[in-house]
């Protein structure tokens, strides 16, 4: 998610400055920061489970710790396996606010010869918005870090971002890592990553545009580097090498037919002494359509293809079929056994080929597969079975364990212990990327979630993935709204991306649903926010396509079955209904910094509040629950405002300088006001806060171990537990905290 680095605002203790209806008053604000409530609970965070639901880019076994892995996310961070424990454990989500593009890991190394030394390359983006790359460092498997600022920028949420690793310790000397960057050539640190320099005598000549270094690899004492900006000219290079860390040249003899592609991995066989090298005419994980692996042995220089399956044949229905090579791994236990996987092959779904005589037959583990994810049931994607998966570029097999193998996908880690039977092997790694969340204020269910990809889920439990799956008839991709009729919650509206339609309704609490029955013809290409009325007789649907353009809202009265276009509602607006009153919905035009309000259930809307902070893209409008007219508007750089007149006016909250979110949850005993809860920042750090005095004064209710990255996007409480609360991550999944004294 392309969200900008954010400058850090104060949290602030005082009164409300008064903001006219007309005009934002300009008044003082004392600059000393609220003190925290003496005897504050200290919180305990946790990963609501869903199981995955992100693209796991790289796995890496310990080739000298038996059951010890890492595994790198594009978004999400890096873990760390246990294998005895059978989860994997986050070590990144001390990354705060400022450093949300750190949380996307480009790549990782181990030190064979330490096993306490892991080394994290992070950084989401190499685009020009987007801060540097960092290198964290560790001697305890990641329980505690040190860390290097690069000068670079990494891209482990871009093209080829499966593709790696592009880190690598010297298998000469444990004080040299090396670092391929994507448009910045081969780095090099010769003090365990504490400093890093180009590397002198790399040929290959970085592009502002290419892929650069695709992969960093040892075999036996030297080091090979695969190169992604080849122009596909015969005997073009693509793979370098070097023997003394310090002399490179381009390994001759490459392939016929691999100059126009791009070396995606490589692995290599220390028994037979064979570099594998899987390649595909794209980075991916997307636009490939052709492929090939081949292997060198390296004492001759002797090239062979061993390709399992050439692409571009035809399926049984005439399909043509088209992919790419991924991932490839070798077994440290047998020599010439190794498996690779097909990648982005969609009309006869991705598999991994396995061989035990060096790639002369191959064996599609797909073709005896027999998977369990009941687990994680939303891997069934609606239908009766899942797929073998798709994205297959991450693959390991465990040193160890010659049948434990496991690969990544777009949504999971799939695992193996007798190459047949097929589960998720993804406890503790949660990925997703939170757009929406409801804890309603009855039922079965404590939370109800919109998520990026895999739609709209119902938590019959915080500690399971839900059982139902993602939300079903029509199963859709990532939710745009997800709203709730606050005097009906029985009644739940959802909005998403989707091929056989965008828009459905529940009348059992988002359990089960039904499609509308028509939609507006924008809401295939544009789906945006929906909210119902208090009484769920009215709704209102808002359209944004996701380039920024905005179109007219919708509304319907019959359950989706006509819809008409609301000319006077602020194009791409979020409608947000009063909890109190169906008659009233209100809409913040962030173009005019103007409250918009329908006294007559959307059917028309008007200006009342104008002169509110204008052009920031970060603008959250909430209705405090069980009140009519009671509204909060968070903005990113202008901080908190609250209204009681139902937009009419609003005062300035003076406690808060910076507000990105802001929800409620149930009040605190002798209070008679809801808790709120908020992502907000003080001088020092962005955090989560929560006040029980209507936001008079905050308590910061997150650690420094506990930021994940970017927080903005929605937090909530739980309307039945005080001092529960649910925030949504943008690669994190959803983390609830829960007050312990």
């Amino acid at each position: 998610m392309r969200t900008p680095r954010l400058s850090r605002r104060a949290v602030l203790a005082g009164t409300a400055a008064t903001v006219a209806a007309t005009a934002v008053s300009s008044a003082a604000v004392s600059p000393a920061v609220a003190a925290p409530v003496a005897d504050a609970p200290t919180y305990r965070w946790r990963n609501v489970v869903v199981g995955g639901t992100g693209f796991v880019t790289g796995v890496l076994f310990h080739p000298s710790v038996r059951g010890l892995a890492y595994a790198r996310t594009d978004i999400g961070g890096a873990y760390r396996w246990d294998d005895r424990a059978g989860r994997w454990t986050p070590l990144t989500d001390h990354l705060g606010w400022d450093d949300w593009n750190l949380l996307g890991v480009e790549a990782i190394a181990v030190d064979p010869a330490h096993p306490g030394r892991v080394y994290l390359a992070l950084g989401t983006y190499a685009q020009s918005w987007a801060g540097n790359g960092a290198v964290l460092r560790s001697e305890d498997r990641g329980a505690s870090w040190s860390r290097t600022d690069l000068d670079v920028k990494l891209g482990a949420n871009e093209d080829g971002r499966g593709a790696g690793e592009r880190l690598l310790v010297d298998p000469r000397d444990s004080d040299t890592l090396w670092l391929g960057t994507r448009h910045d050539g081969l780095l090099k640190s010769t003090d365990r990553g504490a400093t890093w320099a180009a590397a002198s005598g790399f040929p290959a000549k970085a592009s502002a545009t290419g892929q650069g270094v695709m992969f960093l690899i040892a075999a036996g004492r030297a080091v090979y580097a695969g190169w992604g900006d080849g122009d596909g000219t015969p005997g073009t290079a693509n793979l370098y090498r070097t023997a003394d860390g310090t002399a490179w040249e381009a390994v001759p003899g490459q392939p016929s037919g691999t100059a126009a592609k791009v070396p995606i991995r490589a692995a290599y066989d220390t028994h037979t002494r064979e570099l594998y090298v899987t390649y595909a005419n794209a980075p991916g994980p997307n636009g490939q359509s052709d492929g090939s692996v081949h292997k060198l042995r390296t004492a001759t220089g002797k090239w062979a293809d061993v390709t399992p399956v050439k692409p571009g044949g035809t399926t049984g229905d005439g399909s043509a079929d088209t992919f790419g090579y991924g991932g490839v791994a070798v077994d440290a236990r047998r020599p010439g056994t190794l498996a690779v996987s097909t990648n982005n092959r969609w009309a006869d779904v991705d598999t991994v080929y396995r061989t035990t005589n060096g790639g002369r037959t191959w064996t599609s583990l797909k073709d005896a597969a027999v998977f369990d994810v009941s687990e994680t049931p939303y891997l069934k994607w609606g239908d009766d079975k899942p797929k073998f998966g798709w994205w297959i570029q991450a693959l390991a097999v465990d040193p160890y364990d010659s049948k434990h193998i496991v690969y990544g996908t777009g949504a999971t880690l799939y695992g193996t212990r007798d190459l047949k039977r097929w589960a998720p092997q993804i406890r503790g790694l949660e990925e997703t990327a939170v757009r929406q969340l409801i804890s309603p204020p009855v039922g079965e269910a404590h939370l109800l979630s919109g998520l990026g990809d895999i739609g709209v889920m119902y938590h019959e439990r915080l500690t399971a993935s839900p059982a139902r799956g993602m939300a079903a008839n029509p199963v859709s991709g990532s939710a745009t709204g997800l709203a709730q009729a606050a005097a009906r919650p029985s009644y739940v509206v959802r909005a998403g991306w989707g091929d056989n339609g965008n828009g459905a309704y529940s009348n059992d609490g988002g359990q089960t649903w039904a499609p509308f029955e028509a939609q507006p013809d924008i809401a295939k290409d544009a789906p945006g926010p929906i909210a119902a009325n208090a009484d769920g007789s009215a709704l209102l649907w808002s359209f944004v396509h996701w380039d920024g353009t905005k179109y007219a809202a919708h509304r319907s009265t019959d359950n989706g079955t006509t819809w008409y276009e609301i000319s006077s509602f602020p194009k791409g607006a979020t409608p947000v209904a009063d909890p109190a009153d169906p008659t009233l919905f209100y809409a913040y035009d962030t173009d005019t910094g103007t409250l918009l309000a329908s006294t007559d259930s959307g059917r028309s809307f008007t200006a009342r509040a104008s002169g509110l902070p204008s052009g920031d893209a970060q603008f959250k409008l909430v209705a405090a629950p069980g009140r009519g007219g009671d509204l909060w508007l968070s903005t990113k750089w202008n901080g908190l405002y609250r209204s009681t007149d139902g937009g009419a006016s609003f005062s300035k909250v003076a406690s808060c300088w910076a507000s990105y979110t802001l929800g409620f949850g149930k009040a605190a005993d002798g209070a008679d006001y809801p808790a709120i809860y908020q992502v907000g920042s003080t001088d020092t750090i962005t955090a989560v806060y929560r006040s029980d005095d209507e936001a008079k004064t905050w308590t910061r209710i997150n650690d420094d171990a506990h930021q994940w990255g970017w927080t903005g996007e929605v937090v909530v409480g739980d309307p039945r537990v005080y001092g529960r609360v649910y925030l949504a991550t943008n690669g994190r999944g959803i983390q609830y905290g829960e007050a312990v004294r």
